[in-house]
């Protein structure tokens, strides 16, 4: 390929690549957060932590398990930038980041589980 062929090759593609490398983070990044989403026990923490921002000892004593798979489930969710942290003295305090992550989780509402479990359940059958 000559240099004319070249630069015409940059000129049309190269701002496809580099797109499509862009969109190939953004998915990665959306699997991430989903990945974070999945366990039920990370879904508790941000349902607890809807009601303002909360102490690690607060989260621990509501979940009732131990403080240290808490921190585990929570240090998951800030890596994603769905929860906030902040230490004041020797306490570690957390928050939602934005209330948009809770819209999201609040579209899974009952009929769609519903039609969901019923395309299941028609595909097994």
């Amino acid at each position: 390929m000559d240099e004319v062929g070249i630069a015409i090759f940059k000129y049309c593609y190269y701002p496809y690549f580099k797109r499509s490398s862009k969109m190939e983070g953004s998915i990665q990044f959306k699997a991430k957060v989903f990945r974070a989403l999945s366990d039920p026990a990370r879904l508790e923490i941000l349902e607890f932590l809807r009601g303002g921002e909360k102490c690690v000892c607060e989260i621990v004593a509501h979940m009732g398990i131990i403080q240290p798979v808490v921190s585990r489930h929570l240090k998951i969710l800030k890596d994603c930038g769905l929860v906030n942290d902040r230490k004041e003295v020797n306490r570690r305090f957390y928050s939602i980041t934005s209330l948009k992550i809770c819209e999201i989780i609040d579209c899974i509402t009952p009929e769609l589980i519903d039609a969901l479990l019923k395309h299941a359940i028609e595909q097994i059958i």
